[in-house]
């Protein structure tokens, strides 16, 4: 069995060891929220805008982040929270996005979609889809050009992994690229008895099975399963975006996260697949200021660089509401 990295045991031994399921939700939830919002560095602009859902009802809240000084138009990522589809918020990943706009001077949009079991699959899905259209057609009142990427953490990146299959097979909006970050893409992994037991730390296979059958309202690896909500069942990989995947191998994703690398290369989609060894899930939020970690970040800010600097087109220009924080 492999061993943890070096650089992460010490923060390792200091993880609960811990399953989320139907009974003690409430708690992690809670848990979730009670982490408090990063204080706004004085070079980059919070700004949380409410837009209508697919019902016309629903309010979504989109948490957007961009340099106070700009240039001009420039490029915006759709970004997606993980929580394992039952849980978090957009500022769990605070940090992460702060990161991307000063390192990149791009405009983050991160979502705050519904999750399960009150909203299973499609819901989530079509929040995200929602606010892409939004970004699509009003993204140049906070600041953007037409370069679109999108991307995730956990079941954030699983959901823009189905997102730009959705994309794709809509045909309205074209994204210049998917950051996915261990994403969170195959129910078949929960009901797997061949895991070694370090890659249950910190994200059990319990956890991931009552994520998934939240999700999915049904049994994990069951062959009806819905198009776009599991989006490693996919058949054809044709068409997607450019696309990164980082992760562990000590994490609980890391086998579904290479074969799903491996099958994008086999349609022809360019694909980075970078892997971390001796790291388990969510490795990057418990030592932040370790060299792995960093490299792992840095990666991701490449991957950024190079799907989003192309072309630029211009938006209409329609009125919104934006509160700034």
């Amino acid at each position: 069995m492999e061993q943890i990295h070096p650089e992460l045991r010490q923060m390792a031994n200091r993880i609960p060891k811990f399953s989320v399921t139907s009974g003690n939700l409430w708690l992690w939830r809670f848990l979730t929220n009670l982490r408090g919002v990063t204080k706004t560095p004085k070079d980059i602009q919070i700004q949380n805008i409410f837009i209508p859902g697919k019902d016309g009802k629903t309010k979504i809240r989109l948490r957007v982040y961009k340099p106070r000084s700009m240039p001009g138009l420039v490029p915006g990522l759709v970004w997606l929270h993980g929580g394992g589809y039952v849980m978090g918020r957009p500022e769990i990943d605070d940090l992460a996005c702060i990161q991307f706009v000063r390192e990149l001077g791009i405009v983050v949009i991160s979502v705050e979609y519904r999750y399960a079991p009150r909203h299973p699959f499609p819901t989530p899905l079509e929040d995200a889809y929602t606010a892409l259209q939004w970004v699509n057609s009003h993204g140049r009142q906070i600041g953007m050009d037409n370069r679109i990427g999108i991307g995730g953490e956990s079941a954030g990146g699983g959901l823009a992994a189905s997102l730009a299959q959705l994309a794709h097979d809509r045909k309205e909006i074209p994204l210049t690229g998917q950051l996915l970050v261990y994403p969170m893409l195959d129910d078949r992994t929960s009901i797997r008895d061949d895991l070694p037991k370090a890659e249950i730390m910190s994200w059990s296979p319990i956890s991931n099975q009552f994520g998934w059958e939240a999700y999915l309202g049904q049994k994990c690896g069951m062959e009806n399963t819905p198009a776009y909500a599991v989006p490693s069942r996919r058949t054809d990989l044709s068409g997607l975006p450019p696309t990164w995947i980082g992760v562990g191998t000590l994490d609980l994703f890391h086998d579904e996260n290479v074969i799903y690398a491996q099958r994008l290369k086999e349609f022809g989609v360019e694909c980075e697949l970078h892997i971390v060894r001796g790291a388990f899930h969510g490795f990057d939020a418990i030592a932040p200021k370790a060299r792995i970690v960093q490299e792992f970040q840095m990666s991701q800010i490449a991957a950024l660089r190079k799907f989003l600097f192309s072309v630029k087109q211009n938006f209409i220009d329609p009125e919104l509401s934006i509160r700034d924080e």
